[in-house]
C-alpha cells in the first residue's frame, strides 16, 4: 500500500487540471457504483450540511481529491430534487492555504437554511508551524449563486479543558426556545468521549459554553464521540453519535462505531435520560457517521445518509487512489425500542427491468450489476449466497437459522477480503423471526433491510469477474429488478 507524505496528503488543489488524469483513472474502475454517491477522485467520508433548501436537497461530503487518504478536507457540494438522482456542483469549503482557521482542513459539521441562505457550521482544522492541532468551529453563509462567504473570525475557539479532539458541530434548534444549540464531539483530559454543548439566540454571533452534555451511564463509553446530535422524531429524543476505540458484542473487531439511545433531552439542565441501551445504527461491516436533514418539511418525518466505510481502515480501491461511498437515503422512524430504517418510497424510480426467479429453488441466476431483490419469507431457513461464481460457491452469505432466531452476514467468501481485524460475519437476533429482505446491490455494496427495516446490514464488497451470480435456498418468494443509474459523476470541481 502507498505511503503518502504529509506534503503529498495537505497539498493545495490549485487547478482542477491537477486532477484530470486521476479523474480519468478513477472512472474506469469496474467497482464504481451506479446509484451511490462517491467522490470524483479521491477520498471521501462524512456527510455533512445535509438540508431542504430553495426546492431541492443540498448535500456535502469530505473530500480528499488526491488519493484514499486522509489528508487535506474540502465539502463537495451535490444537490438533488428527489434524493435519488443527484447532480454534482463542485468544492463549496475550501481550507484557506494562508495561516487561517481552517489551514490543514474544512472538517465536519452541519447546516441550517435561513431565508435565502444556507448557514454553514464547520469545524476549521488549524495546524501551526510545529504541527499542532487546534479545532475552530467555523461559519460559512452559502447563498444563490454557489459561492460560500466564510466569516473572518470562528465562532469559538477550543475549549481548554478538553483535549485538542473537539468536532462536528450539529446545529439544533431546541423546541419551544428561542435558542439555537450547536452540539460538539469532544474528548476529555482522561480520554473520555463527550459532546459539549454551546449555545446562541442568534445564528451568526454570541454562542456561549453551556457545558457538557451529561448522558447518565455512559461517562466512559469509548475514549472519543464523532458527530454528535439530537433528533426528535415526534415525542421521541434520540440521541446519535460515534463512540471510539471500543469493541462491542457481536461486532468482532471493530472498534468505532455509529449508534443511538433513544431517551428523553433536557436543554435546561443539558441531560440525555437514556430509555435503554446503546444500539448500533447498522449492523453491518461499513457505516459510520450518519446524518440526518436539517429543515424538514414534515415535522414527523427523519431522513438519514451516512458514510459507507469506518475510520482507520483500507479498501481495495485504495490502489486505483479512490475510496468512499455514501449509503442510501433512509427514512427513520421509532418502532417499540428501536430506530427502524426504510429506504425511501422515491427509490422505486430506480427499478427498470423485473427479472423473474423461481422461488426459493437454490438455482443460480446471473447477478446484475445494480440491482434490487425483495423476498417474502415464511417460517424455516434462509439462505442467500450473493456475489458467488457460476457455480454459487463462494459470495457474500446472508443466513437466518430458524432454530435460533438470528440472521447472519458473512463475506468471508468473498475472493478479495480486506480488513480481516474487523472479522468476516455479523449477527443479529430476529425475535419475531424472518419475514422480509430487501437488498440492494451496487457494483462495490450491498444494502440489507431487515424485516422493513427492523435492522439494517451495510458492507462494502469488489467481486471479481467471475463473482456475479447469486442464489436463493429456502420458502421464499423473490422479486428481483434491475435498478437504473441515479449518479452524474461528472468531472466538476
Amino acid at each position: 500500500m502507498r505511503e503518502w507524505t504529509r506534503e503529498e496528503k495537505y497539498r493545495y488543489l490549485k487547478d482542477p487540471q491537477e486532477l484530470s488524469e486521476l479523474y480519468q483513472k478513477v472512472s474506469s474502475s469496474v467497482w464504481r457504483q451506479s446509484y451511490h454517491n462517491q467522490a470524483v477522485t479521491g477520498l471521501m467520508n462524512d456527510p455533512n450540511g445535509f438540508v431542504w433548501h430553495d426546492n431541492r436537497w443540498h448535500l456535502f461530503y469530505q473530500w480528499c481529491p488526491w488519493g484514499a487518504v486522509h489528508g487535506l478536507k474540502y465539502w463537495y457540494h451535490i444537490v438533488s430534487k428527489d434524493l435519488v438522482t443527484w447532480k454534482n456542483l463542485g468544492i463549496c469549503l475550501i481550507p484557506d492555504e494562508a495561516d487561517g482557521y481552517d489551514n490543514k482542513g474544512a472538517y465536519s459539521g452541519s447546516a441550517m437554511p435561513i431565508g435565502d441562505k444556507i448557514y454553514l457550521y464547520y469545524t476549521g482544522n488549524h495546524r501551526d508551524e510545529n504541527w499542532v492541532r487546534r479545532a475552530y468551529t467555523c461559519l460559512a453563509r452559502l447563498g444563490n449563486d454557489g459561492w460560500p462567504e466564510k466569516y473572518p473570525l470562528p465562532l469559538f475557539g477550543p475549549h481548554p479543558d478538553y483535549t485538542e479532539h473537539q468536532r462536528d458541530p450539529k446545529i439544533i434548534k431546541a423546541p419551544d426556545k428561542d435558542l439555537w444549540y450547536l452540539l460538539i464531539g469532544a474528548q476529555t483530559k482522561s480520554k473520555d468521549g463527550c459532546a459539549l454543548v454551546y449555545a446562541s439566540d442568534d445564528l451568526q454571533h454570541g454562542w456561549e459554553f453551556k457545558g457538557e452534555l451529561k448522558v447518565p451511564g455512559y461517562e466512559h463509553f469509548g475514549d472519543m464521540w464523532e458527530c454528535p446530535s439530537v433528533e426528535q422524531f415526534g415525542n421521541q429524543d434520540v440521541l446519535l453519535f460515534c463512540p471510539q476505540h471500543l469493541t462491542l458484542p457481536g461486532r468482532g473487531g471493530s472498534r468505532n462505531h455509529n449508534g443511538y439511545i433513544l431517551g428523553t433531552m433536557d436543554w435546561d439542565t443539558l441531560t440525555f435520560t437514556p430509555d435503554g441501551q446503546f444500539h448500533v445504527l447498522d449492523f453491518g461491516f461499513d457505516s459510520y457517521a450518519a446524518a440526518c436533514a436539517n429543515n424538514l418539511q414534515e415535522a414527523d418525518r427523519a431522513i438519514l445518509i451516512g458514510w459507507m466505510g469506518v475510520p482507520d481502515v483500507s479498501y481495495p480501491t485504495d490502489e486505483e487512489d479512490w475510496a468512499g461511498c455514501l449509503t442510501l437515503p433512509r427514512e427513520l422512524t421509532v418502532r417499540g425500542r428501536r430506530l427502524v430504517q426504510r429506504p425511501l418510497p422515491e427509490l422505486k424510480k430506480l427499478r427498470d427491468e423485473r427479472i423473474i426467479m423461481k422461488a426459493g429453488d437454490g438455482g443460480c441466476y446471473k447477478l446484475p450489476k445494480a440491482a434490487e431483490i425483495e423476498l417474502d419469507c415464511r417460517p424455516g431457513d434462509v439462505e442467500l449466497d450473493f456475489f458467488t461464481d457460476s457455480e454459487g460457491k463462494g459470495g457474500v452469505t446472508i443466513r437466518y437459522d430458524e432454530a435460533k432466531k438470528e440472521i447472519v452476514v458473512d463475506r468471508s467468501g468473498m475472493k478479495l477480503t480486506f480488513n480481516e481485524e474487523e472479522g468476516f460475519s455479523r449477527t443479529r437476533p430476529l425475535e419475531a423471526g424472518l419475514y422480509h429482505l430487501r437488498i440492494f446491490v451496487d457494483a462495490s455494496s450491498i444494502e440489507i433491510f431487515v424485516n422493513d427495516g427492523d435492522a439494517v446490514f451495510t458492507s462494502r464488497v469488489f467481486p471479481t469477474e467471475e463473482e456475479h451470480h447469486f442464489r436463493v435456498k429456502g420458502d421464499v418468494f423473490p422479486r428481483l429488478w434491475t435498478l437504473k443509474p441515479a449518479v452524474r459523476d461528472h468531472f466538476l470541481i
